[in-house]
């Protein structure tokens, strides 16, 4: 119910059927919304898209009609088939996992699961909320920062959990071995983040090796922020 409100406020393209009858409000940009198409598409699973513009008017995800799908008003929000609305990337990926188990994102040993969650979390947990736009715009409005030194907060916290994660994963080819893992999946939307803000990644050579292997893979490639149907 609520995501049918939603969506006759939100576009959305119709040009992509949903054979599953899932829909994801996502935003093109949004690493957080990257790492949900992701896992999709490695699942094989067919969505529909409804663009949230997180920037436009003050932010179209703090309109009235997306709290109620979403109150953090954030992306990525996930609606399942039968109507129920999941929000959080993590969550949604492991919703994913174990309602399509083929192909695994986790492995199936318990030293090597842990390890994998761990890699995620460097970018989910230790990352991604001090660079999020919310905190970056309350430097900026709230805090009255210049644009520099915004930009040298942001290269701070990517380059220090790179560091770390440069350090634990394997890169042989991918972040935990031969196979792709939610790892791979947290990482890559992240990269993509620090090459649009010029980090500079001549440090991360194991970094920059699995996103090359992974973004040779369709359901990576697919999820890009430039393949997207709300892309500028």
């Amino acid at each position: 119910m609520l995501a049918a409100i939603v969506n006759s406020v939100f576009a959305w393209n119709p040009g992509r059927v949903s054979l599953s009858g899932m829909k994801l409000y996502s935003y093109f940009r949004s690493s957080a919304a990257f790492r949900a198409r992701i896992a999709l598409n490695l699942k094989g699973i067919d969505y529909e898209t409804v663009s949230v513009h997180l920037v436009k008017d003050g932010g179209h995800n703090r309109r009235p009609e997306y709290r109620a799908v979403n109150p953090q008003m954030r992306v990525p929000a996930l609606v399942t088939a039968i109507g129920d609305v999941l929000v959080q990337s993590l969550a949604i990926i492991e919703y994913l996992d174990e309602t399509h188990p083929d192909p695994p994102l986790l492995p199936k040993d318990p030293i090597a699961r842990a390890h994998c969650r761990a890699l995620a979390n460097i970018v989910a947990c230790d990352i991604h909320p001090l660079n999020n736009t919310s905190p970056l715009r309350y430097l900026k409005r709230e805090l009255h920062l210049e644009q520099s030194a915004i930009d040298a907060w942001y290269h701070h916290w990517v380059i220090e959990g790179f560091e770390a994660y440069e350090t634990l994963a394997q890169g042989t080819p991918y972040s935990c071995g031969t196979q792709v893992t939610m790892a791979d999946v947290l990482l890559i939307p992240q990269v993509a983040n620090a090459r649009r803000l010029k980090v500079p990644l001549d440090k991360f050579p194991k970094i920059v090796a699995i996103e090359t292997a992974c973004l040779k893979l369709p359901a990576f490639d697919r999820a890009r922020p430039e393949n997207q149907p709300d892309a500028e």
